[in-house]
């Protein structure tokens, strides 16, 4: 190999050795950098998992409170319904008693008024002062 050859192969490789260096030591400034917020972001992930884990906890055991009220307000509405089914029922045979007693009433009072009219028919001998 020829002597300029090998001064501009020397110099290419001085110049690439002074551009990389300050290459190399920029990046391992940024690895140490990153290794320092990596350090950071894992102390305050520990405690915020175990918060969120607690949360996730809560969350579930209030879910299973709500499914149990939600049971419960079932069935109370079920006991509901019968009663109210039962009580339209009741209403219903009040309301015929109701009509049985309005007739049975007023028969009552037929059979009192033509009592009386024929009372006072044979006491008067049906005559009528009015």
């Amino acid at each position: 190999m020829a002597t300029w050859m090998q001064v501009v192969v020397t110099v290419c490789v001085v110049a690439v050795t002074v551009v990389l260096i300050p290459a190399i030591v920029s990046m391992r400034r940024s690895v140490q950098r990153a290794e320092a917020v990596l350090l950071l972001v894992e102390r305050e992930l520990g405690p915020l998992a175990a918060q969120i884990q607690g949360l996730a906890e809560d969350l579930r055991t209030f879910v299973r409170q709500g499914n149990r009220e939600l049971e419960r307000f079932g069935a109370a509405a079920e006991r509901l319904g019968d009663l109210s089914e039962r009580a339209g029922r009741l209403i219903g045979v009040v309301s015929g008693f109701t009509r049985v007693g309005q007739i049975v009433g007023a028969a009552t009072g037929i059979k009192k008024g033509l009592d009386v009219f024929i009372h006072r028919l044979r006491k008067h001998g049906g005559e009528y002062d009015g």
